[in-house]
Parts: structure tokens; sequence; C-alpha cells
């Protein structure tokens, strides 16, 4: 799975990386944050059409940078806790699960992160110690992990009221090879860069094509080191974090 990571690139470096064309996010900017857990803000990258101020027809889907929650909400629940519990989405039954599917189809993100936790079960049996790892790209370049995103109203509050609508995503895992399956069986799903456009098309429906785009990382792609226990608790955060140990 994927409880926790790392997001600590300014939004203009994100706004660059993932070339977008437009900061949905202008009025926020979100903190370095080293230790980012479900329920937390987190930058997302989306492709979405942009209604004209003149109210005609939308246009063509447009790469935006986006403020999110993390834990996604589906469309039909009756309230946004479950958003807790929907943080990780199975890349073998995304397709299928009724709180995914529809995201899955037509509301695909990536989530930017330098790196991700993990912790390694010490051998011990039920109940051990735990022992946290950092796993980032080998190159120190920016994860893009493929997330989905879906929008949940608050029908207590009328329609034209912001906080009437809540946006929240999952990240999609898949099963760990190489360096991080030392540490867990699950990791995320990573989108490379040439499949960055097709990933996040809106227009792309159907869900097998959609699949064939997440391929496993080649052996490679990261590297892991053990950090302090200071990351066990979400009040912790710092690139003290980060540090190998």
């Amino acid at each position: 799975m994927c409880g926790r990571y790392v997001s600590a690139r300014k939004k203009q470096e994100l706004l660059e990386e993932f070339q977008v064309e437009l900061d949905g996010a202008a009025d926020e900017e979100l903190r370095p944050d080293y230790n980012v857990a479900p329920t937390k803000k987190v930058y997302a990258v989306l492709a979405r059409p942009v209604k004209a101020a003149d109210g005609a027809a939308d246009g063509p889907p447009v790469r935006q940078l986006r403020v999110l929650r993390w834990g996604l909400v589906p469309s039909w629940a009756k309230d946004p806790s479950i958003g807790s519990r929907m943080i990780n989405a199975r890349v073998e039954t995304v397709a299928e699960k009724p709180s995914f599917r529809q995201a899955f189809a037509r509301r695909r993100c990536l989530l930017p992160a330098d790196g991700y936790y993990e912790w390694q079960a010490d051998g011990s049996g039920r109940g051990g110690r735990k022992r946290p790892f950092f796993i980032r790209p080998a190159d120190g370049g920016v994860m893009a992990m493929a997330g989905l995103y879906e929008f949940w109203r608050d029908r207590a509050r009328p329609a034209d009221d912001p906080e009437a609508w809540l946006v929240t995503c999952t990240v999609i895992t898949t099963a760990a090879e190489h360096e991080p399956a030392r540490i867990h069986d699950r990791m995320p799903m990573i989108v490379p860069r040439e499949r960055w456009a097709d990933w996040l098309d809106p227009d792309l429906t159907v869900a097998e094509e959609a699949r064939r785009l997440l391929a496993p990382a080649p052996p490679g792609t990261f590297a892991l080191h053990p950090v302090s226990d200071l990351v066990n608790s979400v009040r912790n955060n710092g690139p003290e974090l980060i540090r190998p140990v």
C-alpha cells in the first residue's frame, strides 16, 4: 500500500515539470510536506475542459494543477468520512470496484511525490516492530503516481456554494517488484513521462486501454534507505524525516 509520502517541491517546480497549462491552485500554495498522510491536501495534475466565462461550450481538456484531499469519496457516498479508507486503489480491481470504476474511466490524475514511506516487519511475528524506509526515484526526479479523483457534493448545501463540493483522490497501487519488494508487497503505480498525456486524457474511457498504460517500473528505478521512527507520527514533519539512519 501507500499510506505516507513526501511532496516537498514548490508549486512552480511542479507547474514546469508537468507542463501545466492552468494553475487551478492559483489561490493556494501548499507547504513542503515530508509526512503526507490520508485526508491531507495534496497537489494533483489532471486534464479537464475549462468552462468559458461567457457560458460557451467547454473546450478541449486543459492540463491543470489542483489541490485535492487524499482519500477518495465516491459521488454516491452518504458522507465524506469514507474517504479515510479509500487512500489506495488496487490496479488489479480498480476498473471493477464500484468506488473507483467511474473515476478510472474518466477522472485519472497524477500525484507528484518525491518518494514514499513503507514499513518493513522485523520478522518477530504479529505485533513486532516495523522499521520505516524511504523509497524514492534513484535519479532524484519526481514520481508521478497514478491516481484517480472524484467529486462529492454535500446535498445539505446549495449547488452554487463552493463549500458544497469536495474533490478527493486516491493512489493506485500494484504488486511491488525489484527494490521496493524487499520492504513490502505493494507499491504505488508510477506513470512514466511518455505516458502522462494518455493517462490524463479523459476521452480515453476504455478500461483495458487505460490499464495498458500502467506497467511495472523497471529495475533500478528506485533507491531506498531506513529512516527514523519520527515518521510514525503525523505530527512530525520536516526534511529530517527522510535522512538515512
